[in-house]
């Protein structure tokens, strides 16, 4: 049957301004890091597509080797594109990054111009697209010089290929040395992407800290892994069950359910149950939370493994308030945790 989106889209999801620029995002968007590769069936992906698209999220966030294999999400979301959102394709923002491994030799790693260029190329060929809304950068490169990775993000712009430029897990220092590349080529750097949760707050340390650089830059921010990697919600309370993350190794090594660990998970958790959601449900809006010092985050991004996992976690936006005594007692909690697999990135 041809797929007809609810007329009732826009009415649930707020939307926010990406920094200091036109655009605005979903609060909630959906990541195709996991779940839309060749090993999950491509009617769950469509219905979870369609169920999103539905419920207002309007954001896709993709990657040249998000999979597996390597660049079969992309593919696989050309599809669906192709049989369901081409008419929507103004209603839809979609991204893609370059940066981390993707085809052998040397071209095929890290941020020089010829491997982001030719990547976005071969994204664009997957997806069936003209163009996309966003390209980022996917994490810093310590070989290449910045000018020459910025270049090529301001190369996707000029050329029509992309939309906006991006970056992710850039440290404050590097992201305002990107900004000021950028801006001095004519394309303002339009977003961060940092990984962001209550295990994992990199983002509000340092003088000064990400969030503090982003708002002096006027620069958006969409932060993934907000549920630290599936840490943050039901799953483990209760020991590992055979077909998590965790239980395969796949982005969530057994280690980082420490004791210590999952005492912070069960104390967050009975605060979510006193505020009458679900610890996904808080953690994203404690994500999205309103702070003192520093911009706030634009959007959060999540993954979704079916239907009823994307309306749970879309559900946060319907209570994104916290008042000052339960921050006071979440941050008992909600404290550094080790739990970064990006760190590696930030020292670059």
């Amino acid at each position: 049957m041809t797929y007809q989106p609810a007329e009732d889209r826009y009415d649930s999801m707020p939307y926010r301004r990406v920094g200091r620029s036109g655009l605005q995002l979903p609060a909630v968007s959906l990541g195709l890091w996991h779940n839309f590769g060749d090993d999950k069936p491509f009617e769950m992906q469509k219905a979870t597509l369609r169920r999103a698209f539905d419920l207002g999220v309007t954001h896709f966030d993709l990657a040249n080797n998000y999979g597996p294999p390597y660049g079969s999400a992309e593919t696989n979301f050309g599809r669906h594109f192709a049989d369901d959102f081409k008419p929507f394709r103004d209603e839809l923002i979609i991204s893609s990054k370059a940066g981390y491994d993707m085809w052998p030799g040397p071209y095929g790693n890290f941020g020089s111009r010829k491997y982001l260029l030719a990547s976005l190329d071969q994204s664009l060929n997957r997806m069936g697209l003209d163009y996309v809304d966003i390209f980022y950068s996917h994490r810093p490169d310590p070989e290449t010089p910045l000018e020459e990775t910025m270049g090529a993000l301001d190369t996707a712009v000029r050329s029509g290929r992309a939309l906006y430029a991006g970056i992710s897990s850039y440290s404050p220092e590097k992201t305002i040395e990107a900004a000021r590349i950028l801006r001095e080529m004519g394309t303002p750097l339009l977003i961060h992407q940092p990984s962001y949760s209550m295990l994992n707050r990199w983002v509000e340390n340092g003088e000064p800290n990400l969030l503090q650089v982003l708002d002096d830059e006027g620069v958006g921010s969409i932060a993934f892994s907000p549920l630290a990697q599936g840490m943050l919600t039901n799953k483990y309370l209760n020991g590992v069950p055979s077909d998590s993350r965790a239980a395969a190794q796949k982005s969530l090594s057994k280690d980082l359910l420490s004791d210590e660990n999952m005492r912070r998970v069960r104390g967050l958790n009975e605060i979510a149950e006193s505020r009458g959601q679900t610890l996904a449900q808080m953690a994203i809006a404690w994500v999205l939370r309103k702070q003192n010092k520093g911009s706030s985050i634009t959007s959060a991004l999540v993954g979704a493994s079916s239907e009823r996992q994307l309306e749970d976690s879309l559900a946060a936006v319907k209570n994104l308030d916290f008042s000052d005594d339960e921050l006071r007692s979440m941050d008992e909690f909600a404290v550094e945790s080790d739990i970064n697999l990006w760190a590696a990135a930030l020292r670059s």
